[in-house]
């Protein structure tokens, strides 16, 4: 018994040993989950292409370069182990990948949570396939170039022109020095890269959606191969104990519905999740496709000037969340880094978050679902050219790319594609936003849009302004309906009229507090006007600014800038290092008000 147990004990901490070799070790894709997965983070070697000539020295056939790199770490941060802070317009990554030999004759995926901006593959210098898009997720199908029980080269090219207009960048400095709200950049690999085994006839993806009022979950699958001689069985669970089942034809144009009787809805109050699982069988019942995944059931929508949560009026109080990390830029540094940024939004009384100018990874959607935190997913659209025919063409396929990939999650509620559009052209720019409407809702018909967060809206489902007035009075007035029924906008009304959406401030405040000298992150510290004197005036206009908000019936939430601090721009309820930066009670006590109206 003893010896079993010292074998036991080994083998935890061997395992516990590999799994911190590897950085972001955890599964990527926590929606959509197999077994059968190999995790290609870690030591990779990579040069910098800087004159563009990679191609023609063949450096796709590489069987190493002089570089290390740690992946998922772009070169520009610490955790990387490159820290190369100016313009990378080209560079090239290679590692040798191990596929197992129980891996014969299944269909092999090789995964790319992110790579910014333009992606090349390459395997044993065979060209695999090419990706645009810095913050949207892909994948190659790789089976014909390799073979299960072999090793293999893998090079991948990356190119990122962020100065051209024609690709999103969001808070990425176009400048060498960081500035204002704008900061270190983010280039290559920055998100988890993996392979799995599927069957060839396995599940590819699903749309789930909640039908809350008729109390059933509806099921959209796709499959890699369609075979009518194999079936998907549906299973859900709550806490194991099956509540539906069901089983349906492996097509593409198959309808799973699954009803259930006793709703556990999900809400920031309950967020309740209910497992699925999906598997393709045979006509003899033989699995031989496993797929696991969640769901939470809840509705979001729209009467009149309200956002209802499951059928009740729900008011958000967000804080803006740019997702920049000192040591990781994009990246966080751990998985754990993901929750406490929740944990700690929930700590200074928020329900929720706007993602700001960056697409965070799925990792961080699963914690919002298990925590219970309503989120805005936003694209990272600063620096692509909204007037520009090639910048929309690559940005509406990396939005479609985004929407695809997160659908499912319960605790986004809002889709936002653009930021702060001014001074937009009268042909292309309305053009292309309503091309960006029309495609989320076909995408996703469940969840309210914010077309242009605090710009020029052209069509919308939110009316959303921005305003960093600290004077509270001036700002109570400055949200108050005109005598005309005008209500203060951005873009004074260039495309489209205020038309009775609900109206939501989701900017306000940016108030810099700097605690101590030793906490100056940079010689031009930035916030939003002029900066408290002391600490008890920076509490009573941050309240005074609330209670201004709160008191206006026609206001139905809000977006306080910011979570955390992010380089020179001080203005977070944290420091950019997620230490503590005030009394959190007193914080706390100031965003968990809600307003008197219903």
């Amino acid at each position: 018994m003893k010896k079993q147990l010292c074998i036991l004990i080994l083998l935890c901490i061997g395992y516990f040993v590999n799994a911190q070799e590897v950085p972001r070790s955890e599964y990527p894709r926590p929606q959509f989950v197999r077994n059968a997965w190999i995790n290609l983070n870690g030591a990779w070697t990579y040069t910098f292409d800087f004159g563009n000539s990679g191609k023609n020295r063949r450096l796709n056939e590489s069987k190493g370069f002089d570089g290390k790199i740690i992946v998922p770490y772009c070169p520009e941060s610490k955790l990387s182990g490159v820290e190369h802070k100016d313009f990378i317009n080209n560079m090239w990554y290679q590692r040798t990948i191990s596929v197992p030999a129980d891996w014969n004759g299944k269909k092999i995926i090789l995964h790319f949570g992110a790579v910014y901006y333009k992606a090349e593959a390459y395997i044993d210098g065979k060209f695999v396939g090419r990706h645009t898009g810095g913050t949207s997720s892909f994948e190659f199908d790789i089976t014909s170039f390799v073979t299960a029980g072999k090793d293999h080269n893998l090079v991948i090219y990356v190119n990122d022109e962020l100065r051209s207009g024609k690709q999103t960048g969001g808070k990425q400095c176009t400048n060498y020095f960081s500035e204002g709200c704008s900061y270190t950049r983010t280039t290559g690999i920055w998100q988890t890269v993996w392979m799995e085994a599927a069957s060839n006839f396995g599940l590819k993806s699903t749309q789930v959606i909640t039908d809350l009022d008729q109390k059933q979950v509806v099921i959209h699958p796709i499959f890699f191969n369609e075979n009518n001689n194999l079936s998907l069985k549906v299973t859900l669970k709550d806490n194991g104990k099956i509540v539906a089942q069901k089983i349906v034809k492996a097509n593409n144009s198959s309808v799973c519905i699954l009803p259930v009787a006793n709703v556990k809805t999900w809400s920031p109050e309950n967020p309740f999740l209910y497992d699925l699982v999906y598997e393709v069988v045979d006509k003899d019942n033989k699995t031989i496709d496993v797929v696991n995944s969640y769901v939470g059931i809840r509705k979001i929508h729209i009467e009149g000037n309200r956002v209802f949560l499951n059928n009740q009026p729900y008011y958000q109080r967000l804080v803006l969340d740019q997702g920049f990390y000192p040591d990781g830029i994009w990246t966080a540094p751990t998985d754990n880094d993901l929750k406490k940024d929740i944990e700690m939004s929930i700590a200074a009384g928020f329900n929720g978050a706007r993602l700001h100018q960056k697409v965070f990874e799925e990792r961080f959607h699963y914690w919002a679902d298990k925590l219970g935190y309503l989120t805005w997913s936003e694209s990272s659209s600063w620096d692509s050219d909204y007037n520009d025919i090639e910048a929309h063409r690559n940005f509406i396929s990396e939005w479609s790319e985004i929407i695809l990939r997160d659908r499912n999650y319960p605790s986004i509620v809002t889709w936002t594609p653009y930021n702060e559009t001014w001074g937009p052209d009268q042909e292309q720019y309305p053009r292309f936003v309503q091309d960006l409407y029309k495609t989320t809702k076909g995408l996703d018909p469940t969840r309210p849009i914010n077309d242009a967060s605090g710009g020029t809206h052209v069509i919308t489902d939110l009316w959303t302004v921005h305003n960093y007035e600290g004077d509270s009075t001036k700002l109570a007035e400055i949200l108050t309906p005109k005598a005309d029924g005008k209500m203060f906008s951005n873009d004074n009304y260039k495309f489209a009229p205020y038309a009775g959406q609900p109206y939501l401030i989701d900017e306000f405040g940016g108030i810099r507090w700097i605690p101590t000298a030793k906490d100056k992150n940079s010689e031009s510290s930035w916030g939003y006007g002029d900066a408290p004197k002391t600490l008890e005036e920076y509490y009573s206009r941050l309240e005074g600014e609330v209670d201004a908000i709160l008191s206006r019936p026609n206001v139905w939430g809000y977006c306080f800038t910011q979570l955390t601090d992010v380089e020179q721009e001080q203005n977070g309820i944290y420091l950019y290092n997620r230490s503590l930066k005030f009394d959190m009670k007193r914080i706390k006590a100031i965003f968990n008000k809600v307003p008197s109206f219903k």
